[in-house]
């Protein structure tokens, strides 16, 4: 995955439907307060910060450091591993799940103090490098 250089906010004028614009400016300034970075497009998913992954199969890539993408059914949150997350997720509110994403259909609806812990524990991690069989150092 490669930065794409795009405008985010021009990005985040665009997407729709309202909610999701709207989700997406929250979530931009979660994100921020959490990472002390700024925002950047890589394609239609919001990063903040950079690093390079390999994994112990042996992929390896480039990817944002913590990330969503508004999409038109939710917003997808990118995390290192979702079932990590058992008790937050509990305690999170409306939500779906995928091996590394959560789907949130309405941010309002959701617990914004777990979903903080969530993206902070996983930010923590990749800057730590406790992120089990999987390794990332951090590109900037």
């Amino acid at each position: 995955m490669k930065r794409t250089g795009g405008d985010v906010d021009e990005f985040v004028a665009a997407v729709r439907p309202a909610k999701r614009q709207r989700d997406a400016v929250a979530m931009i300034e979660l994100m921020r307060g959490i990472t002390g970075r700024e925002p950047e497009l890589w394609g239609t998913i919001i990063g903040f910060g950079s690093c390079h992954y390999r994994s112990a199969s042996g992929t390896e890539g480039d990817a944002p450091i913590a990330a969503f993408a508004p999409r038109r059914e939710s917003t997808t949150v990118y995390t290192l591993r979702t079932a990590a997350h058992g008790e937050r997720l509990e305690k999170l509110g409306p939500h779906d799940t995928g091996v590394s994403c959560l789907y949130l259909k309405d941010l309002e609806q959701v617990d914004a103090a777990v979903l903080r812990e969530i993206v902070a524990e996983d930010y923590r991690r990749v800057l730590a490098g406790e992120t089990g069989d999987t390794t990332y150092t951090v590109t900037d």
